[in-house]
């Protein structure tokens, strides 16, 4: 880890941008607060965080320290931060900050494409976080309450709450330290995991009720679509979790939602029970993740985006 070189670049920067990606979730906006709020303490004097249009904070991430430095229209930057993006497309337009400014990248998919002055990326870890956690430490920032929230959520999102595969006795450790500062994990978890509008449970109970089972691919889909989401009145991000409302179905080893974003168009999620590599499937399909849990855009209907999914998946 170039920390040196870092604490110098980040020393000498008058503007410093952190950008997560796209419609972030916990881990995106976990760390990309986390770090911004170690930058301050650390001495930096202008500290913005923005990401891609749209340009909407989930509610369930509102109350997050740090969340002052959020704004949708950043000034210049010289210097850049990205979290939890691997590859360029998922930085939007600020990708074209590449190249002309020194850049951090802290991410931790496998399908990370390269690219940054600075890569700090290992695909082994269960969070972009805990990169970020460590890259704070070596720094020499103290963590305090508002640092250790933001890295906790990131963890706890991208862990699925300490059950996926990766949460290893190390990421207890982690959490462990993120608590001793003295957050409430209860108070935290409510927050983000469990407290939704009445109507996205109903909107819920409609897109599970159209799920599909096809038992030659061991796989479960269905699909949300904006009709549903005006149906009921919802966001976009309270979607982010009916993901783990399909993959709980004993039969499948493979989960998939497709949430339309405009028409044709779906950000689709992919979920494993761990025989099957999603990333190969969503690598090949233009996205990318891990082998229990990716995603990729797809185009076209909903029949046609699974269609390809099928493919991939008998291939």
């Amino acid at each position: 880890m170039a920390v040196g070189a870092i604490r110098t670049a980040v020393a000498a920067a008058d503007r410093i941008l952190l950008v997560c990606h796209v419609n972030p979730d916990g881990d995106a906006l976990g760390s990309m607060l986390g770090v911004g709020q170690a930058l301050l303490k650390l001495g930096a004097t202008a500290v913005e965080a923005t990401f891609p249009a749209p340009f909407v904070v989930p509610e369930p991430f509102e109350a997050m320290p740090g969340k002052q430095l959020l704004t949708p229209r950043p000034g210049p930057a010289d210097f850049m931060v990205t979290l939890d993006a691997a590859s360029e497309s998922r930085l939007g337009a600020y990708a074209d900050l590449l190249g002309t400014v020194a850049t951090v990248v802290l991410d931790h998919h496998a399908s990370f494409t390269g690219f940054g002055t600075y890569p700090l990326v290992d695909p082994r870890s269960p969070a972009t976080a805990a990169i970020a956690c460590e890259l704070v430490r070596r720094l020499g920032v103290e963590l305090d309450q508002g640092i250790a929230e933001c890295l906790y959520i990131g963890l706890a999102t991208d862990t699925g709450s300490f059950k996926y595969d990766l949460t290893t006795p190390a990421v207890h450790r982690l959490a462990a330290e993120l608590l001793e500062t003295g957050l409430r994990p209860g108070e935290i978890s409510q927050r983000i995991f469990d407290t939704r509008p009445f109507g996205a449970v109903k909107l819920y109970g409609d897109v599970l009720s159209r799920s599909v089972y096809e038992a030659a691919e061991s796989l479960v889909w269905t699909s949300a679509t904006l009709g549903d989401l005006a149906r009921h009145g919802q966001p976009a991000y309270v979607l982010e979790g009916l993901i783990d409302g399909i993959r709980c179905a004993a039969e499948a080893e493979v989960a998939c939602l497709l949430k339309q974003v405009n028409e044709g168009e779906w950000a689709v999620s992919l979920r494993s029970r761990g025989a099957t590599d999603v990333s190969r499937v969503a690598i090949a399909l233009g996205g990318g993740g891990h082998r229990a849990a990716a995603g990729f855009t797809g185009h076209g209907t909903a029949e046609e985006v699974v269609a390809r999914v099928r493919a991939q998946l008998r291939s």
